[in-house]
């Protein structure tokens, strides 16, 4: 925005909070509405081809994916897979090699922890959602998952830390 004009240098603001609460799984309702009446306001009232067509990329995704965004607002999920606060990654027991630990070396936050029977498995609370991990698990095994909502992540606990003999 070139900031001569309320509309485009306010609403524009206004659409990009929307949008960010909306991704975090913080929607409301009536966010949908506002989206589309303010767009429709911009465009209108801005001076500029700039503003005129700024709101462009919101009508049209709540044109064609509508019922995504009522899956953020209603459901707190991403079907996207996209969205990190909609999403969590979790390691398929079924699908992990035992010995494998490219996962663990990738993993930022050491997020990535051993089972009492020898696999992998992501601690939630730690976990940044980065996708390191997805990157690194060979695909032979594909064995790192990502869901929405995060609620569906299994939650599996660390094991006791091993004594060290003194």
């Amino acid at each position: 925005s070139c900031g001569k004009c309320t509309f485009c240098r306010i609403g524009t603001h206004h659409l990009l909070t929307i949008l960010d609460r909306i991704t975090k799984g913080e929607g409301r309702e009536q966010d949908l509405d506002v989206l589309e009446t303010l767009s429709g306001e911009i465009k209108d009232g801005s001076l500029c081809g700039l503003g005129k067509t700024a709101p462009n990329p919101v009508l049209t995704s709540l044109r064609y994916f509508r019922d995504e965004y009522e899956a953020h607002v209603r459901e707190r999920r991403c079907p996207a897979l996209m969205c990190r606060s909609l999403t969590a990654f979790y390691i398929d027991l079924d699908k992990c090699a035992r010995g494998c630990d490219a996962c663990v070396g990738s993993c930022p936050v050491d997020a990535i922890f051993t089972t009492l029977d020898r696999k992998k498995a992501i601690d939630q609370g730690q976990c940044v959602k980065c996708g390191e991990c997805v990157v690194a698990c060979p695909v032979e095994y594909a064995a790192v998952r990502k869901v929405s909502p995060p609620e569906l992540a299994p939650i599996i606990p660390r094991p006791p830390e091993e004594e060290s003999p003194p």
